[in-house]
């Protein structure tokens, strides 16, 4: 089982991928989003084709309260598009503070100031932590 993370936002989509055995998720590059334009789906699918992914995991970004946003709403319909295009299931993870959470680990392991703000890094390693929470649940209906 190969499942991608990814963290969809309005300026980059942070990507994340699992080991073959579904076990540990690793941070993947993070794609640059142009302002106005549509979803990078296209390459969105060209990524998961060339992993050999056959599970997509999207963070979904629900306010402080949890409940869903109207960005929500654009998040599942990517999400559902690509898994439709793929012919995978999509799975969507509540994705509340991961970017904080991303910021905090990259400042911690000890990169120089201008690294460890790179915008792209942090995204990356929010993909990967909702992929990991996806990863670490019990796996029922999967």
């Amino acid at each position: 089982m190969r499942a991608l993370g990814i963290d969809f936002g309005l300026k980059r989509v942070g990507l994340a991928v699992s080991d073959p055995t579904g076990t540990v998720a690793t941070p993947l590059e993070t794609i640059r989003r142009r302002a106005g334009k549509r979803p990078p789906i296209a390459k969105l699918e060209r990524i998961s084709r060339e992993l050999g992914v056959d599970h997509l995991v999207v963070g979904l970004p629900l306010n402080l309260k949890g409940r869903e946003t109207d960005w929500c709403t654009s998040v599942r319909r990517v999400g559902e598009n690509l898994a439709n295009r793929l012919g995978v299931p999509v799975y969507f993870v509540d994705e509340r503070l991961t970017s904080v959470r991303a910021e905090r680990t990259i400042r911690s392991i000890g990169l120089k100031k201008q690294d460890r703000e790179q915008k792209e890094r942090i995204d990356a390693a929010a993909a990967q932590l909702i992929l990991q929470a996806w990863l670490d649940e019990p796996k029922v209906a999967r």
